[in-house]
């Protein structure tokens, strides 16, 4: 037995001696910062209710290909599938401070499974290596949004008549969502109205600064799409607007294509805000919702 899994094994053996003696893992509030997929990181973690997103660990952790994924069954945190794909769940109950740390402690978990096996943590990790340690920069593909959870399962599972009701069922359940065709973090969604949610890559301060020259000016709507609010999440600011009822998704690259170059400008600027532009940046502020 390995010394990693003496250690495991004793934890698991003792939970009150590891609840005594365990490191805290310190605060991140931007824990994905610095990866090329922050973006879509965020989006997994919170705002997509199933999606995966492909990558590939570094040479040092022997160039695994694996599958992040928002959720698994039975709440786990990794799974190996029978037909070779290891899924990672980005979406979990344990959340230390560092969401980074978390799904890598899953991955370290996870190349160790056998197929057709998963793994689920019985308390929070300890402090050691994040994404930015063990996930290859260039390893990443491109995100997926599902309808089903189908990419839990291998293509024999599929066939199986009673797997077809139970991920119908999963449909039913769950609120459609779609990302907007060439609109990075972009992501509508039909919940008795239809929303849009924008998961910005910037600095949060500035593009709350952005959003609040747009708002001053009666700028910060798109044909199509009023501005309600912003969502703050894992460092980012996710501005959100309500859609006219009946909007689809493939209906909205057109205008949001010509509002972005609008809304970047706004968050690039680094000109001091005007008394108008700051009552509405605490406008929006007052207004933000934190997910967490």
């Amino acid at each position: 037995m390995s010394k990693k899994s003496r250690e495991r094994r004793e934890r698991a053996a003792h939970p009150e001696r590891r609840q005594r003696t365990q490191a805290e893992i310190p605060f991140v509030e931007r824990p994905f910062e610095g990866l090329p997929v922050e973006v879509e990181l965020v989006g997994l973690r919170d705002i997509l209710p199933m999606a995966t997103l492909p990558a590939r660990t570094t040479s040092q952790f022997g160039s695994r290909d694996l599958l992040l994924t928002t959720t698994l069954p039975g709440m786990n945190a990794a799974l190996y599938r029978k037909d070779g794909i290891l899924l990672i769940a980005t979406q979990m109950i344990t959340k230390s401070g560092d969401a980074s740390r978390d799904i890598a402690s899953s991955i370290e978990h996870g190349i160790e499974l056998k197929p057709e096996s998963s793994w689920a943590p019985d308390g929070l990790p300890e402090p050691g290596l994040r994404l930015q340690d063990i996930l290859d920069p260039e390893g990443f593909g491109d995100l997926k949004i599902w309808e089903t959870p189908e990419y839990w399962m291998t293509d024999d599972e599929l066939a199986d008549p009673n797997t077809t009701e139970l991920l119908n069922q999963a449909r039913d359940e769950v609120p459609p969502m779609a990302e907007i065709d060439g609109i990075r973090g972009a992501y509508w969604t039909r919940m008795g109205s239809e929303f849009l949610r924008w998961v910005r890559p910037e600095p949060r301060d500035a593009v709350l600064d952005g959003v609040a020259r747009l708002r001053a000016a009666a700028e910060a709507d798109f044909e199509g799409g009023r501005f309600i609010g912003v969502f703050r999440f894992l460092g980012l600011a996710i501005p959100v607007w309500e859609l006219d009822r009946g909007t689809e998704a493939d209906e909205l690259p057109a205008p949001l294509a010509q509002f972005q170059s609008h809304l970047e400008e706004a968050i690039a600027s680094t000109a001091p805000l005007t008394p108008d532009q700051k009552r509405a940046r605490a406008g929006v502020v007052s207004r933000q919702v934190v997910l967490r």
